[in-house]
């Protein structure tokens, strides 16, 4: 499966949740961001998008918000901890989304995710649970990234 990963703000191409994802036998697009022009960020995306047109797109952070603000079609998104508030415009998600989000972040509030779930009229089980950071870097998070992933397939 190729996935297109959209890391967060002043995160790095090919850290943990990429290279777990290419760990598990998946091909990972990781195109650098801008973290200081956010239209700069998603017109990267886009491109990747294009270029490799990937199976599912993962944003994480400020980089699931660039995942909302791309035109990605059909493609499922799996977004951890999505910052839609602080950046770009769209506020629904589309009908094949999930997302990871911890109760006890401490950067995005997990009452954001639940309001983007609810916003975008989708059940209640689009948004897991899961981590006990924003980092979403334990096992039992990066496992359930991966199933996310791996429903789309």
């Amino acid at each position: 499966m190729r996935i297109l990963f959209l890391h967060g703000w002043k995160s790095v191409v090919g850290g943990l949740k990429p290279t777990y994802l290419q760990a598990a036998g998946h091909e990972v697009i990781n195109p650098a961001l801008d973290d200081d022009d956010f239209p700069a960020a998603v017109r990267t995306a886009q491109a990747a998008y294009r270029q490799h047109p990937p199976d599912v797109v993962v944003g994480s952070s400020r980089g699931g918000a660039v995942a909302l603000n791309i035109d990605s079609g059909a493609t499922p998104l799996v977004l951890l901890c999505p910052a839609w508030k602080k950046w770009g415009a769209v506020d629904r998600l589309k009908e094949s989304s999930v997302v990871l989000h911890s109760r006890l972040d401490e950067v995005i509030p997990f009452a954001d995710s639940v309001e983007l779930v609810e916003l975008s009229g989708l059940p209640a089980e689009t948004l897991i649970e899961v981590g006990a950071d924003h980092r979403l870097a334990d096992p039992e998070p990066l496992q359930a990234m991966l199933a996310a992933c791996e429903r789309w397939s």
